[in-house]
């Protein structure tokens, strides 16, 4: 494919006419990516980049029937969905049959955001509530509805939280306030939840809804305990509101074992709303909302007609139907659990022998790697993250880093990623962290000096990667030393870190 500008005109046309807010991987030294094919990506020398964060790929990029179905549709009629078409009650119907029983009716919109922001209209009318139950570090969309409910968006601005949200401990049993070693973490958990249920009701508020990722996706690849949203849901019912599961990064078969990531909790645990994005078009702007009849009888009763002009069209259906064959006839769920699994043993073993790995978890094709300074303390080790994600970069592996402090690496690829692809990507990530290892030990006296305060380094382009986001500057405050020398292992090991 030919270039219409080179690299460096179109960064120049980008900073020209693109928003300064909308930001691009690698900022320091973005990839220009001109065409992709399976689960690889190709810049416009045709290098070639193993793509392992790609989930809206979901199938494979630029997968032939998907790309057949929108060509032929689109040749016959793409038009307003009020218009009767059957694209869109067959693509509802083959959807509906994924699910369980109870979830059968279908809105359909363009992207994760606007499913999300219907869902927060659909629980809200249900009852005539208005309070939202969120999770800490959450992030469910870019509409205005939606960064007030997303602490992950909020808390790094001067955006004040609202009165109406309240904001629950994130169910994480690695680095969380309940832990592993917890005899009820779900419990626990899900009791700080009846706790804001009951100072709500003690202010006069009343819950809507209660919504969660299946799976805390930019939290940190987080797996909630099992029996935390049965417990939840209980809670939140008896409150007057619903329980929505957001499934825009996490469904579509990604878990392996399940279609839906809610399914992993077991069949005693239906949500109220389901939306879903991201996975469902393989590229193409489509998403969805899914409730009960009861809610969306009660969501009509309003009065006001719900339309929307591109949501569910011809040709976003057949793409939709497209995707969910390919699922099947290609048996991307069996080969998320045969490749997922693989992945995580060959990562497991990496955390035996690299210290700077403090857990591996996740399910299917949707895994974390969550680094740390001290596996005791379980201290983030964001610089290092930061550092890793450029060097595998170079060795044309696309990663990116996540989570409360980017420290957590994460993996979502196509899913059509295969063995080999995981042996590359691991194979790549052992030498990093080896090198990592060796500069230490080799340039350790080298790096402590009596005579001025020690301080975390990280490489020019990880820092600036996070300073644009919005993270805090790991440089700005130095590390804890005694009688002039640094005592943090993985402090002195960022000094060694050079991109």
């Amino acid at each position: 494919m030919c270039e219409l500008y080179s690299k460096q005109d179109t960064l120049a046309l980008r900073r020209k006419h693109i928003g300064p807010s909308c930001k691009v991987f690698f900022a320091a030294d973005p990839i220009k990516i001109v065409r992709a094919q399976r689960q690889y990506m190709f810049d416009e020398k045709g290098d070639r980049y193993l793509d392992c964060i790609n989930n809206v790929a979901h199938v494979g990029h630029c997968h032939p029937e998907v790309v057949q179905a929108a060509q032929k549709q689109m040749e016959l009629l793409n038009t307003n969905s009020r218009f009767l078409h059957d694209n869109i009650v067959e693509y509802a119907k083959r959807l509906s049959a994924t699910l369980p029983d109870k979830l059968s009716v279908c809105y359909f919109t363009n992207s994760g955001s606007e499913a999300n922001d219907l869902a927060l209209r659909l629980a809200r009318q249900f009852r005539g509530h208005q309070d939202v139950i969120t999770l800490d570090h959450a992030y469910h969309g870019h509409l205005t509805s939606l960064i007030e409910i997303s602490p992950y968006k909020f808390q790094q601005g001067k955006d004040v939280k609202k009165e109406f949200v309240h904001v629950a401990p994130s169910p994480d049993t690695y680095r969380g306030k309940y832990r592993e070693d917890h005899a009820d973490p779900a419990g626990a958990y899900a009791d700080e939840v009846k706790k804001i249920i009951e100072e709500a009701h003690n202010r006069g508020r009343k819950i809507a809804a209660f919504i969660a990722e299946s799976m805390q996706s930019c939290g940190g690849q987080i797996i909630p305990p099992a029996g935390y949203f049965q417990k939840v849901a209980e809670y939140v019912r008896g409150a007057g509101g619903v329980f929505i599961a957001d499934e825009v990064q996490v469904g579509f078969g990604r878990v392996g074992k399940h279609f839906w990531s809610f399914q992993m909790l077991g069949e005693d645990f239906v949500p109220d709303i389901i939306t879903m994005g991201k996975p469902m078009g393989n590229g193409h702007p489509m998403a969805c909302v899914v409730t009960t009849r009861e809610i969306a009888e009660a969501f009509s009763s309003s009065g006001i007609e719900y339309f929307n002009t591109y949501g569910g069209n011809p040709v976003s259906s057949a793409v939709g139907l497209a995707v969910l064959d390919v699922i099947e006839n290609e048996d991307l769920q069996g080969n998320a659990t045969r490749v997922g699994n693989y992945l995580t043993e060959l990562l497991n073993k990496q955390k035996a022998k690299h210290t700077l790995i403090g857990d591996i978890r996740g399910v299917g094709l949707f895994i974390g790697i969550d680094l740390v300074k001290d596996r005791e303390k379980r201290t983030p080790a964001t610089a290092e993250a930061q550092h890793i994600i450029y060097k595998m970069k170079e060795k044309r592996v696309l990663l990116s880093a996540d989570g409360p402090h980017r420290n957590v690496l994460k993996i979502k690829p196509p899913m059509c990623f295969t063995e080999e692809d995981a042996k590359f990507m691991v194979d790549q990530l052992d030498g990093i962290l080896t090198d990592l290892e060796d500069a230490f030990g080799a340039k350790m006296e080298n790096v402590i000096s009596e005579n001025s305060p020690c301080r975390t380094r990280m490489p020019n382009e990880a820092r600036s990667e996070m300073l644009r986001d919005g993270a805090p500057d790991p440089q700005e405050n130095p590390s804890h030393k005694r009688n002039g020398l640094c005592t943090d292992k993985h402090s002195l090991l960022s000094k060694r870190l050079k991109t």
